[in-house]
């Protein structure tokens, strides 16, 4: 009997999946569910429950809206194992694609490795590459503060993010990004935790933060709004598959202990 693999096949930011009376999936065959893309690798990003995990890339013809899902929509569909390996793939297939020819001198690129690729002209190496931004819940007593960037996609209001630029910590990327979007000073900056966000190749690192100074001004090209919310007012929350609703869900669990706490001191 032939090992079966599970296929995680993309067009764009679409991917192949599958439903059953089981749920949605991706498929799990034996063969490639339809043809590769010309001069695509087809990739091992490992594994799920013992089954292997490729992926590749696929034109429209063989990816459409007919039996795909978009890859941020997925989370609603998916279980989390195959959501989680999913954005590990496109973040391969998104390597594979933007590196067929060198950048140094545009010849055709070799895969000599898991991940990497050379020129064999050159020799320049090229490996997926990560993006790291921070993204930071101010708090301001009982109240947090909330934004919506302009280039947000829903109604809701998030968080205080941005990219870590060449020679910055994440320290001092945070304190500029909060001073530059929102026009505030922080104290107290602790990590939280981290979240590959594959829209594509972001590595998302969360924080906490206590308002220290300032008046909230905002920068008009990255904000539309920005103000500090208390439990009892929250506005639109972004969705649960982002860091910044683990944030704001771990603040409200916080809050909601602190007025328990609160009324039995009161008794």
């Amino acid at each position: 009997m032939k090992e079966k693999f599970y296929w995680f096949v993309f067009c764009k930011q679409q991917l192949l999946t599958t439903e059953s009376e089981n749920g949605h999936s991706v498929p799990l065959s034996e063969e490639m569910p339809v043809p590769a893309d010309e001069g695509a690798l087809v990739q091992e990003a490992g594994t799920i429950n013992g089954i292997t995990c490729k992926t590749y890339p696929a034109g429209k013809d063989y990816v459409n809206e007919n039996n795909s899902t978009d890859l941020r929509a997925s989370y609603n569909i998916l279980p989390e194992e195959l959501y989680r390996m999913a954005g590990r793939c496109y973040e391969l297939v998104h390597w594979d694609i933007h590196s067929r020819y060198c950048p140094v001198c545009s010849a055709k690129t070799i895969h000599f490795s898991k991940i990497g690729k050379k020129c064999p002209e050159c020799g320049n190496e090229i490996f997926p590459s990560i993006s790291p931004a921070i993204i930071v819940l101010i708090q301001k007593g009982n109240s947090v503060m909330m934004v919506h960037a302009r280039n947000f996609r829903g109604t809701f209001r998030g968080l205080v993010a941005g990219f870590v630029e060449p020679g910055e910590s994440l320290e001092d990327c945070i304190a500029r990004e909060i001073m530059e979007e929102t026009g505030v000073i922080v104290k107290n900056v602790k990590y939280f935790a981290s979240q590959p966000w594959p829209y594509p190749s972001v590595l998302m690192i969360g924080f906490t933060a206590e308002y220290e100074s300032g008046e909230i001004k905002l920068q008009d090209e990255e904000l539309d709004f920005g103000q500090f919310f208390t439990i009892d007012n929250l506005p639109e929350l972004p969705k649960k598959l982002s860091l910044a609703r683990k944030l704001l869900d771990w603040w409200i669990e916080k809050q909601k202990n602190m007025k328990s706490h609160e009324q039995c001191k009161a008794k």
